[in-house]
């Protein structure tokens, strides 16, 4: 009998503290630092942000979000064997924060780790765990998104600290006998290091290189509109399907001309993407299972329908998820 792997119950969990667009432009001048929130709107659909406190930890946000996953998912920490978390922003070097977060939850003896792709952290992390639910070496698995990356912006640089937020998302992902995860595709070409980075280390108790991210804004959108497609398509052309079947589009909440020119190109109209970007910016790994959650919650996102979840971020990577839900 085929083993599949099924979403069962989905989470997400912003920090309180949120920062309009004017917010930000009065914090940002008071540092001698010009902006505007028509500038920002313009530039990103970004209206609004939420920033961790400080003494707040990734595994935190990912702890509210897990707890909400298993909660519709009606299971308990004790049922999960897999915990994935898909971050650039960890409690600390190691252990992993899937392991901090895993003590937290109280879910002991399953198999749990980071991974890192960035902004494609989850369709990364999604795809592992529905590879190891397939092949039997896990029935239940958390998998998580979640960043802090206000702590990593450089807050004299407009062109990308008003970009991105913090934030958590999960799904509960368990072994099925009928198709969940329809078909997956991932890439990576490291020729583009530099585009997206925070080319910075520890060594020796001091940070060496620059500690915080570094865009170059033009041309990650045009890759990034480029690779995006050629994996919808793909996943399409693996599960036998066309953009016809798609009920939504959950990309990558960056920047709301990028997910227009995606749609686009996929000849979907807005109303069938789901769009957060504008209450929350760019939370990296977080944004598709914040989106994919809001979907849910907000009753769009229902049973049966068929989703596309697509992710692009440094290093570069990308890659996408079609599934029925």
């Amino acid at each position: 009998m085929s083993r599949y792997s099924r979403i069962t119950g989905t989470g997400s969990y912003l920090p309180p503290k949120r920062l309009t667009n004017a917010d930000l432009v009065a914090r940002l001048a008071s540092s001698g630092v010009e902006t505007s929130d028509e500038w920002i709107v313009e530039r990103s659909g970004i209206s609004a942000r939420h920033f961790a406190s400080d003494g707040v930890f990734c595994s935190d946000l990912a702890l509210q979000a897990c707890n909400k996953a298993l909660e519709a998912a009606h299971r308990k920490p004790q049922d999960v064997d897999l915990i994935i978390v898909a971050t650039s922003t960890p409690d600390m070097v190691f252990p992993s924060t899937a392991c901090i977060l895993q003590g937290k939850l109280g879910a002991h003896g399953g198999a749990a780790f980071d991974v890192q792709a960035v902004c494609s952290g989850f369709i990364y992390a999604l795809t592992v765990a529905d590879a190891l639910i397939k092949t039997g070496s896990a029935k239940c698995a958390l998998v998580v998104g979640a960043e802090i990356f206000s702590r990593i912006l450089d807050f004299k640089d407009r062109g990308t600290c008003v970009l991105f937020g913090d934030g958590a998302g999960a799904v509960v992902l368990e072994a099925s006998q009928t198709p969940g995860i329809l078909s997956t595709d991932l890439h990576a070409d490291g020729k583009y290091v530099d585009l997206l980075c925070v080319p910075g280390h520890v060594n020796g108790g001091e940070v060496q290189g620059v500690p915080l991210l570094q865009m170059a804004g033009q041309s990650v959108f045009k890759l990034a509109v480029g690779v995006l497609e050629d994996a919808a398509r793909a996943v399409l052309a693996k599960a036998d399907k066309t953009e016809i079947d798609i009920d939504w589009l959950i990309p990558h909440q960056a920047n709301i001309r990028i997910m227009q020119s995606t749609a686009k190109k996929l000849q979907l109209p807005m109303d069938k993407v789901i769009v957060t970007v504008d209450q929350h910016g760019n939370t990296s790994a977080a944004s598709i299972p914040l989106a994919l959650d809001y979907g849910v919650r907000s009753g769009k996102v229902q049973a049966g329908q068929t989703l596309l979840l697509e992710g692009v971020g440094g290093g570069f990577t990308w890659g996408a998820v079609l599934l029925n839900l």
